[in-house]
């Protein structure tokens, strides 16, 4: 449970660039100065920031076989990944303690041969804390993203309390969500690259059912765009659609919207919020309290 305050909270809609991590970088630390103004306690960045997501891509995967230029295309993405202790956490890790926030970061991992979609939890002081590997990777994603090997409910305690992550369809496995409920998350972060509208209204439903904030942070991308050196398009938008036209926002324990959604640009939203929202929410429904009934339910 979160000690009662007033807190700032933080969702940084940018995309990751199509000249590589490197790029991604510089264009997230140009949002250094805003970000330390802003004062911010907990800052949530979108899924596979670091790394990319190269969306539309197929990497020539077809059932019983997979092209040549598939494997040149997954070695382009393996490239821009990120390994835990690399050069690119240590500039997160920077970041965080001098802007003073924690941060939770979407980033693709490099572990090996394998890539996953991670989520990492960095302390104020900027120390990695530790990090949360989604469970279930959706659809084509499987092809090049592996699945953590075990549950990781990972959590970080921090001046806006508790801390977890959800990576996009993450959110829409309930018993993940229980679970991490059962964690008692003051601050739900939320990466992802889902624009849709449903997920907006997904967004607030959590916030409602969880009786916590909620932190969804979406990458943006304009239509004419290649991913790491890729030509992309996508056959069922016109040309001029954004490739992902992002939607980040800020949900109270009411699921009232605080900031956003923000459309079709980069830009940071901020909300200052009151913890004791939370103990006031969860007044007439505790999920995993007093509105749970567990005794009659047996989950395997």
């Amino acid at each position: 449970m979160a000690v009662p305050g007033q807190v700032r909270l933080g969702a940084l809609q940018i995309g990751a660039s199509s000249d590589g991590t490197a790029a991604t970088l510089d264009r997230l630390m140009a949002y250094r100065q805003e970000l330390e103004d802003s004062r911010l306690d907990v800052l949530v960045l979108p899924e596979a920031l670091l790394g990319g997501y190269p969306k539309g891509a197929d990497f020539g995967a077809r059932l019983g076989y997979r092209t040549s230029d598939g494997r040149e295309a997954y070695l382009d993405y393996w490239s821009q990944a990120v390994e835990l202790d690399g050069a690119e956490m240590s500039v997160l890790c920077t970041l965080a303690r001098e802007v003073n926030s924690a941060i939770v970061a979407g980033i693709v991992e490099r572990e090996g041969g394998t890539l996953y979609c991670t989520a990492v939890f960095i302390t104020a002081a900027g120390e990695l804390s530790g990090r949360h590997r989604k469970l279930m990777p959706t659809a084509v994603e499987r092809v090049v993203w592996g699945q953590a090997a075990e549950l990781e409910l990972t959590t970080m305690d921090t001046s806006a309390g508790r801390v977890g992550a959800a990576i996009c369809w993450e959110n829409y496995m309930p018993l993940y969500r229980y679970a991490l409920y059962e964690k008692g998350i003051d601050v739900w972060c939320a990466p992802t690259v889902d624009d849709r509208d449903i997920w907006r209204a997904s967004m607030r439903h959590i916030a409602y059912e969880g009786r916590c904030f909620v932190v969804s942070a979406c990458q943006v991308l304009p239509p004419a765009t290649s991913a790491l050196g890729r030509s992309i398009t996508l056959r069922d938008r016109p040309e001029d659609h954004p490739m992902i036209r992002g939607g980040s926002m800020i949900v109270s324990p009411l699921g009232e919207v605080l900031a956003g959604p923000l459309e079709a640009t980069e830009g940071l939203l901020t909300a200052e919020v009151d913890l004791n929202d939370i103990v006031r929410a969860r007044f007439d429904l505790d999920v995993v309290g007093h509105y749970s009934r567990g005794e009659l339910f047996h989950r395997r």
